[in-house]
């Protein structure tokens, strides 16, 4: 290689990383155009209008103050801990500040006799009064004080408040400033214009309603969010309008696959899955595309509900799709569906990431060629190179596992074997059941099933929430359970940092319960075992030769073992409500009274304690999701972060349903009569976003 290459080489490799333009650092935070920097409204305000005396703040305890004074000391102390330790005094006394985490180019900006006006909380050290990391500027004697209160923004890597304060101003000079209600409609609703409230949020007067501001309830701040949830309920609206102008292949046949079905069947479907299921086939037999969600607690029997829609989709010539999140839940749709159908003479193709080539080149030759009339997966069925021959029905198992983006490929598959394309009909099924609020907020575009009951013989369960010091209690009640002729699920923590150490935690735990139970037989599941070796513990638990399964979360959904009525769920703390109700679900399903036993490690943060004392509380999963929506909030609870759109950033569904109502009716009036208008909001209010709201 010639030098001067080798040099351009080496230079290439030791340059560091380019440094982000503020568009990119902007563009992160999902601010690409001016109108979305006019509306990434502050999340809370400083007071920076008055200065107090240091004399006077130190008996203001507990709340931010600021002060300003001229600096007498400055100096790089090493005890405790490096820290730049300031003095600046005013005519009434001194006043430390500690900067723990600083660059040494700050002592520059101390310089004695230099004036400093700093903002933070104030307390009384071993030296006096003294503020930790306040947020300060360098001024000149008399400078005017703001006649604002000064905006603090969600920022983001990168991004100083002064940048953003910075873009959001230039911003707001130059955006048509044209409000999208139109007057008349503005007035009716007792909104403040559009603009006047914006202009507020950003700079609120120094006189303003503190509290009004904060809790959000401030006129400013209800048009923002009515704007918002007019928004929302635009697009869905439309998107159901648009749905309905569609094409989809009416599946009306109840033929002799669904009729030999229930004849097969060894048990009589419950009134509400007979209700559900009626509601199903109304649906899919109509000529534009279904969009259900069906929604029932763990255990109330809602696949055998989605099979016999999958029937009557190919009694009707056409091809349905089961897909799920995990391998082990699409594993156990295919071999309990595949023993309900097989014997029928239906032809089921299994499709997943971790299929050898041959044999998902394989699966997908028979689905492009329709003779895989159903096929069941994970998110390998959307891959790009998987084409459907006659696709019919989609069914999404836990949908809210998926991203928003996922769904829509699967939606976009279409009827890709079709002269004119139309859309399939789409069937979503949750046992995270949507809040009421949730469902007419989120799910206007969507119509809603619910399995509101057990199947007969299932038990309540009882829930314990028990110290991880108390371990050895727990393996004894495992093993009197054993010993009573009842069987265990052991469930290892959580691990989201890393599988490998969740492994570990699995295997240990195995071994640790062999060696402290040696007459009892200990299985172990995880999600690294290959699928042949994990259906083999898994049928030797279901036969009873296993007493006690050791799991990762593998097992959170899909498996029913009517004999085994105690669950173990070890660091509780790690899970998800909607996790932990899953894994409870494990057990219950026989005759016998079950145990869910939560075990955690103290001490409890905030939120796992309100988590565990949920669960210890009660076992309706609708209870259970109304708490969890109450502290995830929505975006997460739906899945919507893997979007990367956040789906409402203003309106709480808790305290501002009254403004969703008003919104939903306002939306449906401008559909029907103003379009222009309609237009004009939903680009200010969503842009490119508008799609993800259609899935």
């Amino acid at each position: 290689m010639p030098r001067s290459t080798q040099k351009t080489t080496a230079a290439k490799k030791s340059a560091p990383p380019r440094a982000l333009k503020v568009e990119d650092k902007l563009a992160r935070l999902g601010l690409r155009s001016d109108m979305e920097l006019v509306l990434h409204l502050p999340m809370r305000y400083e007071d920076e209008t008055e200065v107090t005396s240091i004399a006077s703040a130190s008996f203001m305890g507990g709340s931010a103050v600021q002060v300003e004074g001229v600096v007498t000391n400055c100096d790089i102390q090493f005890r405790p801990r490096r820290q730049l330790v300031v003095t600046i005094t005013d005519e009434s006394a001194p006043l430390t500040m500690r900067f723990l985490n600083f660059y040494g180019s700050q002592t520059k900006q101390f310089v004695e006799g230099n004036r400093i006006r700093a903002r933070g909380e104030l307390r009384h050290g071993f030296f006096g009064a003294e503020m930790v990391h306040p947020n300060y500027k360098v001024i000149l004697e008399g400078a005017p004080l703001p006649e604002v209160l000064t905006p603090v923004y969600p920022a983001g890597e990168g991004l100083s408040q002064t940048l953003l304060r910075r873009a959001i101003s230039a911003a707001m000079a130059r955006i048509e400033w044209r409000d999208t209600l139109p007057e008349a409609l503005r007035i009716e609703l007792a909104l403040e214009p559009f603009e006047a409230s914006v202009r507020l949020l950003h700079n609120p007067p120094p006189e303003i309603d503190e509290y009004a501001l904060m809790d959000r309830s401030h006129p400013a701040w209800v048009r923002m969010k009515f704007d918002e949830l007019l928004a929302q309920q635009l697009s869905l609206k439309r998107a159901q309008l648009a749905r309905r102008d569609k094409g989809a292949a009416p599946l009306s046949v109840i033929g002799p696959l669904t009729q030999g079905f229930l004849r097969t069947l060894p048990f009589t479907l419950t009134a509400a899955q007979q209700r559900v299921l009626l509601e199903i086939r109304q649906d899919i037999g109509a000529a534009f595309p279904m969009q259900r969600l069906l929604q029932g607690d763990v255990g109330s029997g809602k696949t055998i509900v989605a099979a016999l829609a999958a029937t009557q989709a190919i009694d009707s010539g056409y091809q349905a799709a089961l897909m799920a999140p995990t391998e082990i839940l699409a594993e156990q749709h295919f071999r309990k569906i595949a023993q309900w159908l097989e014997p029928l003479g239906l032809n089921i193709a299994w499709l997943t990431g971790s299929l050898k080539k041959k044999d998902k080149i394989a699966a997908q030759a028979q689905i492009e060629s329709g003779a895989a009339q159903l096929v069941i997966g994970t998110h390998a069925l959307f891959q790009e190179a998987v084409q459907f021959a006659r696709l019919g029905l989609v069914i999404v198992d836990e949908q809210h596992r998926f991203g928003v983006g996922q769904r829509l490929a699967l939606r976009n598959k279409g009827m890709q074997g079709e002269a004119v394309p139309v859309v399939p009909h789409q069937l979503m099924m949750s046992a995270t059941p949507i809040p009421r609020t949730l469902a007419m907020t989120y799910y206007a575009d969507l119509e809603v099933s619910l399995i509101d009951e057990l199947p007969p013989g299932r038990t309540p369960i009882m829930t314990r929430n028990i110290d991880q010091v108390r371990r050895e209690e727990v393996v004894e009640r495992v093993h009197a359970a054993v010993l009573e002729g009842r069987q265990a699920y052991w469930v290892c923590p959580l691990i989201e940092e890393s599988e490998a150490l969740q492994l570990q935690t699995a295997t240990e735990t195995h071994l640790a319960l062999s060696e402290a139970l040696p007459d009892v037989q200990v299985g172990l599941v995880h999600g690294r075992m290959k699928p042949a070796e994990k259906q083999q513990v898994m049928d030797a638990f279901t036969r009873g030769e296993v007493q006690v399964l050791v799991a990762t979360t593998v097992i959170e959904v899909g498996v029913d073992v009517p004999n085994a009525s105690l669950m173990v769920i070890e660091h509780a703390e790690r899970f998800g409500l909607s996790q932990l109700h899953q894994l409870r679900g494990r057990v219950g399903r026989g005759a016998a009274a079950s145990v869910c036993l939560l075990l955690y490690q103290s001490p409890l943060g905030q939120i796992a304690r309100q988590r565990l004392g949920i669960m210890r509380e009660t076992t309706d999963g609708f209870e259970i999701a109304r708490r969890d929506l109450q502290i995830r909030g929505p975006g997460e609870f739906l899945g919507a972060r893997q979007s990367g759109q956040a789906l409402l950033r203003f309106a709480d569904l808790e305290t501002d349903q009254w403004l969703v109502d008003r919104a939903r009716d306002v939306a449906q009036r401008l559909l029907k009569e103003d379009l222009p208008t309609v237009e004009a909001h939903l680009a200010r209010w969503l842009g490119a976003r508008e799609e993800f709201l259609k899935v």
